[in-house]
């Protein structure tokens, strides 16, 4: 049976890879609501309604899980994870404490009029609210990234009685790595919310929805898929070089550099073997790993061997980051494609429209393979250089963490299956409502009906 270290991380693994997906979606998803009512206000063009009312319940939906799941997590710092809190308590605590406020107090409040105020406030506060409430998911993801970066890169404390107290708070919140990784999540939101907006209106193009509100969706989405994809290239690039700086031996696990040297070559594919310390069937190209890095053909970069005792597990490192990067790529090379098709002949292909349903959700796999290399490639730290993983883990008993994951497992399964049968089921449904209804033209101050509204505007 493994043992109560184990099965924690295995735990917490399942936790805040079940939680993350959520607001992976959301933070971006709010500014698409505000995106669609702002154009709305400006235009009084009932299609950008429809699109607001069919993306706030999606969003609604994500919104209920992402906090749900969150909850659990914080139980597991009291439960798995005692000497967490007991060591880094007076950084962890209040950080963690401005985003619940920040969550509950703001994103929760103005929440509510967002969903069910829209018929009740005028439609500059409705607008107010759907903009505060994406700025409430924004600062939210803000200070987790804070703290999550400063786990990686503590800085602005001392250690008093091996208890960590914050000395200079500008210097805990913006950390070394904390702008890279707030922008690089910042943008993996955006790309995972285009996708899924993207996605979405091309699975209702596929069932016959002829109506303008999924043409324009996916318009919207692949436009800020096209932008963003190589600006997460771009942004990639530079938290590569900050942590080449401040963690090498993670650096080293992601190229499967055992050897430290000069002329590395970019692995695309090789099996490591820790026991060896040697890799199987390298695929490289020669110096370009050196180039990224250094910006230098003969630049050195640090091998493994240098950490003989303090580096990562290599394979789950060096595996997920080619997910992550492969996933990247392709979305790429999507986006850019659908976004030509549709400029150049007004649609997308069937068989392209098919490919973006599939990839709805593939900013998930990236999102996740990322989460899993930064986090896996600090081990054996918790908070680098400060408390390892084994000074932070609970000393209950292994059969207590089984019973409690395997709780987990089977919850976040079934919740997992109703969120996407849920989803697309309210795809379907989109697909048959009529294109006018009074409903949603009850605010509508234009005097034209929507294809009226395109033979005077074009």
């Amino acid at each position: 049976m493994l043992e109560t270290e184990m099965l924690s991380r295995i735990q917490f693994a399942l936790n805040i890879s079940f939680h993350i997906l959520f607001p992976t979606i959301t933070i971006a998803l709010c500014w698409f609501l505000v995106f669609f009512k702002v154009r709305y206000d400006q235009t009084q063009h009932p299609v950008w309604m429809r699109a607001y009312r069919f993306w706030v319940k999606v969003f609604a939906l994500t919104f209920a899980l992402g906090v749900v799941s969150g909850i659990t997590m914080s139980f597991q710092f009291g439960t798995n994870w005692p000497g967490y809190m007991e060591k880094v308590g007076n950084i962890a605590g209040p950080l963690l404490g401005y985003e619940v406020l920040t969550a509950f107090f703001l994103e929760a409040t103005f929440l509510g009029i967002m969903l069910f105020g829209m018929k009740k406030v005028s439609a500059k506060v409705h607008t107010f609210a759907t903009i505060v409430v994406a700025i409430g998911t924004t600062l939210s993801a803000f200070w987790i990234l804070s703290l999550n970066s400063w786990m990686h890169t503590p800085t602005g404390f001392e250690i008093r009685d091996g208890v960590v107290f914050p000395v200079d708070w500008f210097a805990v919140i913006f950390n070394p790595s904390f702008p890279y990784r707030f922008f690089h999540m910042m943008i993996a939101s955006g790309l995972t919310a285009s996708f899924l907006v993207a996605g979405l209106s091309a699975y209702r193009l596929l069932l016959g929805d002829e109506k303008q509100a999924p043409k324009l969706t996916l318009k919207v989405g692949l436009t800020v898929a096209v932008i963003l994809a190589p600006l997460q290239a771009f942004v990639g690039d530079l938290h590569g070089l900050n942590t080449f700086e401040h963690q090498p031996q993670k650096v080293a696990a992601m190229e499967g550099a055992w050897e430290t040297g000069t002329n590395a070559p970019l692995l695309l594919f090789a099996i490591p073997d820790e026991e060896t310390r040697t890799n199987s069937y390298e695929l490289g190209i020669p110096n370009l790993a050196s180039w990224i890095l250094t910006h230098k053909a003969d630049g050195e970069i640090k091998g493994l061997n240098d950490f003989i005792d303090n580096h990562p597990p290599v394979k789950p490192v060096f595996y997920g980051f080619r997910v992550m990067v492969g996933m990247g790529l392709l979305m790429i090379l999507v986006a850019w494609l659908a976004r030509f098709q549709l400029y150049k002949q007004q649609k997308v292909s069937k068989g392209l429209l098919k490919v973006l349903v599939w990839m709805s959700f593939s900013g998930w796999i990236a999102t996740l393979a990322g989460w899993y290399v930064t986090e896996i490639g600090r081990q054996p730290y918790l908070v680098s250089g400060i408390l390892t993983v084994k000074e932070a883990v609970t000393d209950i008993a292994a059969e207590n963490v089984v019973i409690s994951l395997t709780m987990y497992v089977v919850v976040y399964l079934c919740l997992l299956v109703a969120y996407l049968h849920t989803i697309f089921l309210l795809a379907k449904r989109a697909v048959k409502v009529e294109e006018f209804e009074n409903e949603e033209l009850t605010n509508v101050t234009s005097p034209y009906r929507e294809d009226e509204w395109e033979n005077n505007h074009v």
